[in-house]
């Protein structure tokens, strides 16, 4: 990846960061239940890792010949 990024490439990238993290630790009491010791991952929403599953966020190939055409006007 480019060293100097655009910055809503940036924003889009610290957004899925941010939604990797663990729950907080006063949750676990309140979910798991007092006494009980579990890890803080297991009640994060959404789990990626940035080795197993991939963001999708490149354009794809057919879009690209289309937006060099003038035929789809640039999302991003």
């Amino acid at each position: 990846m480019a060293k100097n990024k655009p910055l809503a490439k940036k924003l889009r990238l610290g957004k899925q960061n941010r939604r990797t993290r663990w729950a907080p630790f006063w949750i676990i009491p309140k979910a798991a239940g007092k006494g009980k010791k579990v890890h803080p991952s297991r009640f994060t929403r959404i789990k990626r890792s940035w080795r197993r599953t991939k963001i999708k966020r490149t354009i794809k190939r057919q879009e690209k010949r289309k937006i060099k055409r003038g035929k789809i006007k640039r999302k991003y």
